[in-house]
């Protein structure tokens, strides 16, 4: 037992005659914790492009209800009417009447050859 933790801790594996399968394992696991480093870094990097276009889709909404609300205040009657009492517009006193057009019926080639 003693002999195996001195060896360990001398690093005599790493120069024996089967050094070779020990390197490559070495190698194989370093590339892994490489792979494992950059994947983790893409990821970080990930939620903080998803947490920043939250936030600007958040902004965005809000802007949009803001300036939905500033247009629904212009477009009130009273406002409008304000804005053209300063040109010397005032609002009609007469009601606005509605108006029905009639239609002609055009008669149809056979309608016209029998009259």
């Amino acid at each position: 037992m003693k002999g195996g933790i001195i060896n360990i801790l001398k690093a005599r594996f790493l120069v024996n005659e089967d050094a070779t399968k020990t390197w490559r394992f070495i190698l194989f696991i370093v590339v892994l914790a490489i792979i494992m480093i950059a994947n983790s870094h893409q990821y970080d990097q990930k939620i903080f492009q998803i947490a920043d276009l939250t936030n600007e889709v958040k902004e965005l909404r809000s802007e949009f209800v803001d300036r939905r609300s500033e247009l629904m205040k212009l477009r009130m009657e009273s406002t409008v009417s304000e804005k053209m009492k300063e040109r010397g517009i005032l609002p009609s006193q007469v009601p606005p009447q509605k108006i029905k057009v009639k239609k002609t019926e055009e008669k149809s080639f056979f309608k016209r050859l029998w009259q």
